[in-house]
């Protein structure tokens, strides 16, 4: 097993507040009835911004030392990757991933597993730094020369592990070094 870089700095990364939150509420058509999935959700930054929007929220990660941070008052926490997501077909209204889709192992099967678990008519969104941006590429360089096995996609490549099974809605949206790719299922 490779080292956790992320539950060696989870007590710092619990600290740290999200600061898009109006942007996602728009992106995510939030609020909305029901419950929200925050794939790779570390230590529920995300969540905790966005909780009173929905129903329940999720907060889904490899990462122990993460989920140990998590608020379980207000979000429920679950072990578990991207690629292989311990839940039902169509659970979700809304399945997000921030900042994390750079550091999963295999971007088509987390993909395919967050698309699964989505319900008909929901909303996935993926923010992702966008990798076109100079200051995104310093931040990838660092990723790497940590070991840290990031690979960093455009956002017009992330959209394209959406192509073979869905023909819903689907658009990206970039501003300030930031992506958000949103596709809706049908």
């Amino acid at each position: 097993m490779s080292f956790d870089h992320f539950g060696a700095i989870a007590h710092l990364y619990a600290r740290v507040t999200y600061s898009k939150t109006d942007i996602m509420r728009e992106i995510a058509s939030l609020p909305v009835k029901g419950r929200l999935l925050d794939v790779g959700g570390g230590t529920g930054r995300v969540s905790s911004a966005i909780r009173a929007l929905v129903d329940e929220a999720i907060v889904a990660d490899v990462s122990f030392g993460m989920l140990m941070q998590v608020p379980r008052s207000t979000l429920k926490p679950v072990c578990g990757g991207s690629e292989s997501l311990p839940f039902a077909n169509n659970s979700f209204e809304r399945v997000i991933m921030v900042d994390a889709l750079h550091h999963v192992v295999n971007h088509a099967e987390s993909a395919s597993e967050m698309f699964r678990v989505l319900k008909p008519g929901g909303l996935l969104v993926i923010e992702e730094p966008d990798i076109r941006s100079f200051g995104v590429k310093l931040i990838a360089l660092a990723e790497k020369l940590l070991l840290m096995r990031s690979h960093f996609l455009a956002p017009h490549e992330i959209m394209k592990l959406f192509s073979s099974f869905t023909s819903g809605e689907k658009h990206i949206r970039a501003q300030d070094g930031t992506a958000w790719v949103v596709v809706r299922k049908k």
